[in-house]
C-alpha cells in the first residue's frame, strides 16, 4: 500500500465560536474565512503560525485533527458543519497509511504573499495594524472568568432578565442604539471591563438550524450596571435602512432592541481575557472608539468613576476619543457632558455634521499628540481600540506618527505595548 501523508489540520469548533472575526483578523497568511455560518481554516493556506490561537476568547479556534493528506477537509465542507468531526482512529487510518507517523506534517510553506508580508518585499501590505495588538492583559488586571456558560459547558446557556432598555442616541432613520440590562438573578455570572457576552437569538436561520450566538462587549462595570446587583448593561445598535434606504432586520440586534422589561434572554459566556483594564493605582488608559465600541470604554470609565468616589484609588489620567457620524449618533452623549473635566478629558469626532468638516478620532489624536507622546513611553499607560475594523489602521498609524514624530523609535515602543499587554484591538 501506497505511504498517505498526514497532515494536522487547524479547525474552529462550529459549537463555541461566537463569531466574532478575531481569528480571520489575526491570520497572516489568510487562511480563515467564513460564510454566514461557520469560520474555516483552509489547510492549503495555514502554515501554523498559531497568531490566532490565543486572542480567541472563547478556545474554539484551539482544534485539529489528523487526517490524511488527500482526505483534508475542505472549506466547503467546514461550511456545512455544527459541530466538528469525531476524531478517526488508528485503526480507521490503517487501511489507508502504510507507514503511518505520530509527528505532525511539517508546516505548509510560506506563500509568495506571506513571505513578501513578513520580509518586507515589495508586495508587503503597507501596514498590519494588527499585528501590534496584545493578547496579554495589563498586569495588573484582575482575573477573567470564561466559557462558564456554552454549548460544552456543564451549563449550555444561564436565562437573564430584561430590566431596562432605552434608547441612548436620537431616534434616527437609518440607526437605532439601546442601553439594554440584563439581570442574571441567583445565577453565577462574574464579569469585567472589557469582556463580552453572546445572546441566542430565538428561532432559526433558513436553513432550519438554531442561530448562533452574536457577540456584545459589556457596557457596565464588574459589580454590575446597578451596583450590587448581578446585573450587565450592553450597548446595542440595530441598523433601520441600508445605504439604498431599504428596510433591514438584524436577526439579534433587531430582538434585542425590541425587547421588553420582564421578557428573557438565552446567554453563553463571558467571553474576553486580554481586553481588560489595570487596576493598578495611577495607571493611565486611552480610549479610542466609535459608536458602540463605546461599550466597553463605558465599562471602565464607570468603575474608574465609582472607585473615585469610594476614595480609596488613586486613579491615573482618563483620555477618551470617541467618533460618530453626528451628535445624535452618539451614544451617551447626554451621561458624559456631566462627566467631571478633572476626572475624563474627552474629545468628541464627528464626520457628518452639515456645514463642519469631516473630523475622526485619528484627527483629534494628532492634535493632542504631545499629551500622547509621554504616555506612549509610560508602562503604566494602556491604549484601547474599539469599534468598526476600518478604523484600527488609521489609529494605529497615528499612533506610530506621533511616537516618532516625538523621536520615539516606533518599532521599539510597539514591541513594547504589545508585549506588556497596553495596546489592544477589538474591532469588528
Amino acid at each position: 500500500m501506497a505511504v498517505v501523508e498526514i497532515v494536522k489540520q487547524h479547525l474552529i469548533d462550529p459549537e463555541i465560536c461566537i463569531r466574532c472575526n478575531t481569528c480571520e483578523t489575526m491570520c497572516p497568511t489568510g487562511a480563515i474565512t467564513h460564510d454566514a455560518r461557520n469560520y474555516v481554516v483552509d489547510v492549503s493556506k495555514c502554515n501554523w503560525c498559531n497568531d490566532c490561537i490565543s486572542p480567541c476568547p472563547t478556545g474554539s479556534i484551539d482544534n485539529y485533527r489528523r487526517v490524511p493528506k488527500v482526505k483534508a477537509y475542505s472549506i466547503e465542507e467546514q461550511f456545512s458543519w455544527d459541530a466538528l468531526p469525531a476524531e478517526v482512529s488508528r485503526d480507521q487510518w490503517a487501511a489507508l497509511v502504510d507507514d503511518e507517523t505520530d509527528a505532525p506534517a511539517p508546516a505548509a510553506a510560506p506563500t509568495a504573499a506571506s513571505a513578501a508580508q513578513h520580509t518586507g518585499g515589495v508586495d508587503a501590505p503597507a501596514f498590519n495594524a494588527t499585528q501590534y495588538g496584545a493578547t496579554l492583559p495589563p498586569w495588573s488586571a484582575a482575573h477573567a472568568y470564561t466559557n462558564l456558560y456554552g454549548p460544552k459547558a456543564a451549563e449550555k446557556t444561564v436565562t437573564a432578565t430584561v430590566t431596562g432598555n432605552v434608547r441612548v442616541t436620537q431616534v434616527g432613520k437609518d440607526y437605532d442604539t439601546h442601553h439594554i440590562v440584563l439581570d442574571f438573578g441567583a445565577m453565577p455570572f462574574p464579569v469585567l471591563e472589557g469582556q463580552s457576552i453572546g445572546v441566542l437569538p430565538p428561532g432559526v436561520d433558513e436553513a432550519g438550524r438554531p442561530h448562533h450566538a452574536r457577540q456584545y462587549s459589556i457596557a457596565s462595570p464588574r459589580n454590575g450596571e446597578r451596583p450590587g446587583y448581578n446585573n450587565v448593561s450592553l450597548t446595542i445598535k440595530r441598523v433601520l435602512e441600508d445605504y439604498q434606504g431599504k428596510p433591514v432586520r438584524g436577526v439579534a440586534s433587531n430582538h434585542m432592541c425590541d425587547l421588553k422589561v420582564g421578557d428573557t434572554v438565552q446567554v453563553i459566556g463571558p467571553f474576553g481575557t486580554s481586553f481588560l483594564m489595570p487596576n493598578h493605582p495611577k495607571s493611565h488608559i486611552v480610549m479610542i472608539c466609535t459608536g458602540t465600541g463605546s461599550a466597553p470604554m463605558r465599562a471602565m470609565t464607570e468603575w474608574r468613576r465609582r472607585l473615585r468616589q469610594s476614595g480609596k484609588f488613586e486613579g491615573g489620567k482618563l483620555l477618551l476619543f470617541f467618533g460618530a457620524r453626528s451628535q445624535e449618533e452618539l451614544p451617551y452623549f447626554g451621561p458624559l457632558q456631566n462627566l467631571p473635566k478633572d476626572f475624563i478629558d474627552i474629545n468628541l469626532a464627528f464626520s457628518r455634521t452639515s456645514g463642519q468638516p469631516k473630523r475622526y478620532v485619528q484627527d483629534l489624536m494628532r492634535e493632542r499628540a504631545a499629551d500622547l507622546a509621554p504616555l506612549l513611553s509610560d508602562p503604566n499607560a494602556f491604549f484601547y481600540v474599539c469599534g468598526l475594523k476600518a478604523m484600527e489602521e488609521g489609529v494605529v498609524l497615528t499612533l506610530r506618527d506621533v511616537a516618532q514624530q516625538a523621536g520615539l523609535n516606533w518599532e521599539h515602543t510597539a514591541a513594547a505595548l504589545k508585549q506588556q499587554g497596553r495596546l489592544h484591538l477589538e474591532t469588528y
